[in-house]
């Protein structure tokens, strides 16, 4: 076995790879950029090397530094982990010719599959079925307008080297088309360095169902299974799980002997994921087509690791190592169901747009971090996979994702409670996050009954966005307890400084100022001689009653109605997470915050986070309508369209395309029409 590797990677995955192999007793060397110099994948590594900037370009994308740095600390192979440089070929041949192993398929499986066209025509030829549509090399706009009216609409352009989502537009008529395979186009040079793409017939109500597949250089090859991930939003997935839903054992067979057969078709070696398009036809069976494979360990290989009791990452090792398959199909068996939830920094409610910032609270429900007991069995009933910590930063350079969440039960119906529970107990606090709206995904009807499609999301609409938070009551009467606790665990030696509520006669009031975005909510707390607590909200007057149950966490009772909250103050601003709900409000100073002005921003259109400005779509002068598109930006490797926040008329750009802008930054000025 080796006894020293490298993780050309950071993040969650390059510390799941360096546990797995800490406990084989394989060194690790970690790579880091400036950006992540004191990130949790460096400290989970014994050895770590700087390779460069933040941006991936300036580092995560640079393999020679990283050949340099395996070859500097005696490193005897690369696991790339997944994403940047894992399904590069180049790369893959540039270890071997550095006398590296790479941990991954050859670079010859890597170049079949790596791009999507070649790879339908591949398996068009081993009699995989695939959907309908155009994979050839003419990627000349009129030509393609041509096809997709020959295949009709609506259709998918899809980059050709693309995958988590990158690099893919529906259209749904014929006037659309040239923009969005411009947009297309753009995005996937940016993240795959090439803008070729193929257009393909958009199945209405895809489920997307993949394989886990591996290889060794024995020439055997398996399948461990298979998995759903139909969930998405903008072709990324949210949750996914194993075994698929309805899925007949003979519906399993067929396509894992489909995808063990795409695998031999290249000579696979190692882990890898062939996808399918599923959809379900009258009988309630399901039809399905080759969609691509990805040449690499999936993000939600937990799941599979949870119903098949194996570790992924320690077979990637011993495979790379020369080793035979530790199981045959025959030996293979799963057990029980598994759910992954992605856990990103992002707001649902704004269009998952990404966000940035410091993880002030970070606390997750009772877990295991990946680990196996007895020596075998990686199923526990709830498991985190993260790659940062409490006070660590979510910034723009790299992918939203904060970590997985997965749970595992003895069927479906456990997984789906334990998941529920284990979303009510993450608590994040200093940057939007999905956690809220996962919870509510998973309640859903769709989702809790298994109705599933890629559109699941659109089709639950309203019971998934903007869905009121905690009641104010509740919200106010934690922010009293939080507040009548500190005080109380510091009291004066002078029993006239005591700030109790203690009066000789009469009861004590005191005010709280409250906000919820930009409204504002003056509340009184009044404590009568004999103790009780009144809260007045709004023109109401509540009962109150609270009670500590330990750090960050009180009972508090409203008019006779009980809650136990979790209360996260970090400055002005206060986090409540119930059981049902959260909220995040402001607890002010009326006098400290004298004399400032909201500052509107109707003049303006701002930059809603960290990015690069890739267009603008408007010049000065051009006179526009409210919610017409003005300016494109990438922030996390995703293209994010700016609409005008009124009608006006285009003032002045501030920045040139290729900027680099800061979150808030104004990018163009609007004034009245």
């Amino acid at each position: 076995m080796f006894k020293k590797i490298l993780i050309a990677n950071r993040g969650e995955i390059a510390c799941r790879v360096a546990k797995t192999a800490k406990r084989m007793g394989i060194r690790t060397v970690a790579v880091y950029s400036d950006a992540d110099a004191q990130a949790a994948h460096v400290q989970a590594c014994d050895e770590a090397v700087h390779i460069g900037g933040a941006a991936a370009k300036d580092s995560y994308l640079q393999w020679q530094r990283i050949l340099e740095a395996a070859k500097a600390t005696g490193a005897q192979a690369v696991h790339p982990g997944y994403g940047f440089l894992s399904e590069n070929e180049a790369f893959a041949r540039a270890c071997a010719e550095a006398g590296l192993v790479f941990i991954g398929p050859p670079p010859e499986a890597i170049a079949a599959m790596g791009s999507k066209a070649a790879a339908k025509s591949l398996m068009d030829k081993a009699g995989v079925p695939l959907v309908p549509g155009y994979h050839g090399d003419n990627n000349e706009p009129t030509f393609l307008l041509q096809q997709a009216e020959r295949i009709g609409f609506p259709v998918l352009i899809k980059a050709s080297a693309g995958g988590g989502g990158r690099g893919m537009r529906r259209v749904d008529k014929a006037e659309d088309f040239i923009a969005a395979l411009a947009s297309c186009q753009r995005e996937a040079s940016s993240s795959f360095g090439t803008n070729h793409v193929l257009v393909e017939r958009y199945v209405t109500r895809p489920r997307h169902i993949e394989i886990q597949v591996f290889g060794d250089t024995q020439g055997h090859c398996v399948y461990l299974f298979e998995r759903d991930c139909s969930v998405q939003r903008r072709h990324q997935k949210v949750l996914e799980e194993a075994p698929a839903p309805g899925m007949t054992a003979e519906r399993r067979a067929e396509m894992g002997a489909a995808a063990v057969a795409a695998a031999k078709a290249v000579g696979y070696v190692g882990a890898g994921t062939v996808e399918f398009i599923a959809e379900e036809i009258d009988d309630g069976d399901l039809r399905f087509y080759f969609m691509e494979m990805n040449t690499r360990l999936q993000v939600e290989h937990p799941v599979t690791e949870a119903i098949t009791g194996h570790d992924l990452v320690e077979w990637q090792l011993r495979v790379a190592n020369g080793q035979p398959l530790p199981a045959q199909q025959n030996e293979l068996r799963m057990h029980g169901h598994a759910i992954e939830a992605r856990i990103c920094a992002e707001n649902p409610d704004a269009g998952f747009l990404p966000a940035t910032g410091r993880l002030d609270v970070l606390r997750w429900p009772a877990h295991v971090a990946f680990e196996r007991t007895g020596g075998t069995d990686v199923t526990a009933p709830v498991r985190v996979d993260a790659g940062v910590r409490e006070g660590d930063a979510i910034s723009p350079f790299y992918d939203s994702m904060i970590a997985k969440l997965i749970v595992w039960g003895e069927d479906r119906q456990q997984a789906l409670a334990r998941l529920d529970a284990a979303l009510r107990d993450t608590h994040i606090v200093g940057l939007a996050t999905n956690v809220a709206f996962l919870r509510r995904v998973v309640q859903s009807r769709a989702f809790a009954t298994a109705d599933l499609d890629t559109a699941l999301i659109e089709r639950e609409r309203p019971a998934l966005f903007d869905q009121p938070g905690l009641p104010l009551p509740v919200a106010a009467a934690g922010v009293a307890a939080h507040l009548l606790t500190a005080e109380a665990a510091a009291p004066d030696a002078d029993p006239w400084s005591r700030r109790d509520g203690f009066r000789l006669h009469g009861s004590a009031r005191r005010r709280l100022d409250l906000a919820t975005g930009k409204t504002h909510h003056a509340a009184t707390l009044e404590r009568s001689h004999d103790g009780a607590l009144w809260l007045a909200l709004n023109g109401r007057r509540h009962v109150l009653q609270t009670r500590a149950l330990g750090a960050d966490r009180f009972e508090v009772n409203v008019d006779g109605q009980r809650e136990v909250l979790s209360v996260y103050a970090r400055g002005e601003q206060r986090a409540l997470f119930g059981e049902h709900a959260s909220l995040e409000l402001q607890e002010f100073d009326p006098i400290a915050h004298a004399g400032q002005e909201a500052g509107g921003h109707g003049g303006r259109l701002s930059a809603p986070m960290p990015g690069k400005v890739i267009s603008f779509l408007v010049k000065a002068g051009d006179s526009v309508a409210a919610g017409q598109p003005l300016a494109v930006m990438e922030a996390m490797k995703m293209e994010h369209t700016l609409n005008a926040p009124r009608d006006g008329v285009v003032g002045e750009l501030m920045f040139a395309v290729g900027d680099q802008v800061g979150e808030g930054a104004e990018l163009l000025t609007l004034a009245e029409a």
